[in-house]
């Protein structure tokens, strides 16, 4: 029986394309999951999250160490001569595949072909932007809602896939980036395929979203057809994953680390990891009171 929604649904997939760690998959030995295998299986998830619906519309960005970009819809899709999208139409009437996925599927190759060739910084990094990739999707989220005819009701999520590690530096750029999401009422997911990220199981408990590490890369797309394609509305009737062990430390902001017990600015709520006289972010300046002197005891005589 099929299901159908009052209104549609916007999804925002954030791909994490860091080439180190997608290299170091390709160095073991069994190769559970390689780059190529995961974008055909995001394709896959991209094509089943449009066919539930005629109305759901679909972004992927990716989010690269040096730059984020737009993998779907791209920037120039607006401009297109006609000739493209009959191409594209005239490839797909011989295997008789549908016209709309067999364009996702396209661009979403082209352009993650250009991001790896046009990447020439040759500095290696083992995090990516993730932080602004998903600042894009927020935008993204605010423009279609500003677009949208006749003011029809949507609902908003992101999907991050991520395998690189976390960067600390990210930490209060990522923050307003959730609190941003909850006022938007857009849920964040999180697909692990690695290292365990305390930032993301943060976004995930506060927008009620879903928190999940893959036990097995080999199963990615059933992890993602089974836990990640279902909306809002149909979770509520299912048992999925729940967010058990939840990381909340803070990032100081001094060092970036995070740290169980700090020092908090009365002023800006800034977090240190030792007494600073003066606030780094506000200025506020903080007076040192002496301990009282312990008064010496009288000797009887």
């Amino acid at each position: 029986m099929a299901y159908r929604s009052d209104e549609s649904s916007l999804l925002i997939v954030v791909l994490d394309t860091n080439p180190v760690w997608w290299g170091q998959q390709l160095s073991k030995p069994n190769r559970d999951l390689t780059f190529t295998n995961c974008i055909e299986e995001l394709l896959v998830f991209c094509n089943s999250h449009l066919m539930m619906d005629q109305r759901n519309k679909l972004c992927v960005i990716a989010a690269h160490p040096s730059k984020n970009k737009f993998l779907f819809p791209k920037s120039e899709l607006a401009d297109e001569t006609a000739s493209d999208d009959s191409e594209i139409m005239r490839q797909t009437k011989s295997d008789g595949q549908y016209e709309l996925f067999a364009k996702v599927s396209e661009t979403i190759r082209e352009e993650v072909k250009d991001l790896i060739f046009s990447d020439t910084s040759g500095e290696l990094h083992a995090d990516c932007m993730l932080s602004g990739a998903m600042s894009m999707a927020l935008c993204y989220i605010n423009r279609v809602e500003k677009e949208q005819l006749n003011k029809e009701s949507f609902s908003s999520r992101i999907l991050v896939i991520k395998g690189s590690e976390d960067h600390q530096s990210q930490y209060m750029n990522f923050m307003m980036v959730i609190f941003t999401a909850q006022k938007q009422n857009t849920i964040i997911d999180a697909c692990i395929l690695d290292q365990e990220s305390s930032l993301l199981q943060q976004a995930c408990d506060i927008t009620n979203g879903i928190y999940l590490k893959i036990p097995q890369l080999s199963g990615l797309l059933q992890y993602l057809l089974c836990v990640f394609l279902p909306d809002a509305k149909i979770r509520k009737k299912m048992t999925l994953p729940t967010n058990v062990k939840i990381d909340y430390r803070a990032a100081c902001f001094c060092h970036r680390n995070l740290v169980d017990i700090g020092y908090v600015c009365s002023v800006c709520l800034s977090i240190y990891c030792s007494f600073t006289p003066i606030c780094t972010t506000c200025h506020a300046t903080f007076k040192i009171v002496d301990p009282r002197p312990i008064p010496k005891k009288k000797i009887k005589k």
